[in-house]
């Protein structure tokens, strides 16, 4: 069965108005992207964890899903008169029904990480049989393998995981780093994160890689230190855990901090400057990974 996507040009202050006028409506879904998307104009908009997005883009397109018979053009209309402005630009197009589970898998391939270090969806096979492979599909929490954040980090972890180091992945999402860490040769590793969907999506993907990690809510996890502490989160976050973090890691052990874009970096270095000696920052696509040497 078809569907109808309707495309509605809104500025920043109506277009959250627009979309919750929509699913009243009866939108299947309903979407807001920037409307220079794909652009030299496209600007990213970024939120950290627990607040709200402060600001949409200045020109914004909401995307709704509607039933095929559904009257688009009613809709745009009775939309606008809710939000109380005069009807906007809008477009209908037909979504033709698809085998969404073969078209959102297809757009998942192998991540090489490094020479010997793969990121696989479970539809596929590793290219490199000899490879160290983390299986890990899409799912609950942040963290495919796919951000620049996370191949950061990870790449950072297959260089400095020699073989039985505790390690702790502080803010987990999915689990990733701290899975990889133990596939790499890792002892005793554990992983934190406040979203309880975490905790779920980190479980499952350690099970499926058949690796043993413990993770853990803040207010549950175990005290002490350990060798190695890899933060994947954002700016903001890692200032406020600085004292916290910089408590995880023992006397001469390492951290790995990343979520932090390039003109940030000298900032959260200059915090955790007075407990760690750092490496020159490493960077991609705008994304910086700090690492240092706890003094």
């Amino acid at each position: 069965m078809p569907w109808q996507e309707l495309r509605i040009t809104a500025d920043s202050t109506h277009a959250e108005a627009l979309s919750d006028a929509l699913f009243d409506l009866g939108a299947l879904s309903v979407s807001i992207e920037d409307a220079a998307a794909g652009t030299d104009q496209e600007k990213p908009i970024f939120g950290e964890p627990g607040e709200p997005v402060e600001q949409l883009w200045e020109k914004s397109i909401v995307v709704a899903l509607l039933e095929a018979d559904a009257d688009a053009a009613l809709m745009a209309t009775a939309a606008a008169n809710t939000v109380r402005i005069a009807p906007p630009p809008f477009t209908v197009s037909v979504v033709e029904e698809q085998d969404w589970v073969r078209l959102t898998q297809s757009q998942f391939d192998p991540i090489p990480i490094s020479s010997r270090l793969w990121i696989t969806p479970t539809w596929h096979e590793c290219p490199d049989s000899s490879a160290i492979s983390i299986q890990l599909d899409p799912g609950l929490a942040f963290g495919t393998g796919s951000h620049p954040t996370t191949r950061l980090c990870l790449k950072w972890l297959d260089a400095h995981i020699k073989g039985g180091e505790t390690v702790l992945d502080y803010g987990c999402g999915s689990g990733i780093l701290a899975i990889a860490a133990k596939k790499l040769g890792a002892g005793k590793t554990d992983g934190v994160d406040i979203d309880p969907q975490a905790m779920i999506a980190s479980r499952q993907n350690a099970e499926q890689n058949q690796v043993s990690v413990d993770f853990y809510l803040p207010d549950q996890e175990p005290q002490g230190q350990y060798d190695v502490v890899v933060a994947n989160i954002l700016t903001n976050p890692l200032k406020a855990l600085a004292p916290l973090l910089s408590g995880k890691v023992r006397a001469g052990g390492r951290l790995a901090l990343s979520g932090i874009l390039e003109e940030q970096a000298e900032e959260v270095m200059a915090i955790y400057g007075q407990w760690f000696n750092f490496a020159p920052a490493v960077a991609e696509e705008g994304w910086v990974c700090l690492s240092g040497v706890k003094m």
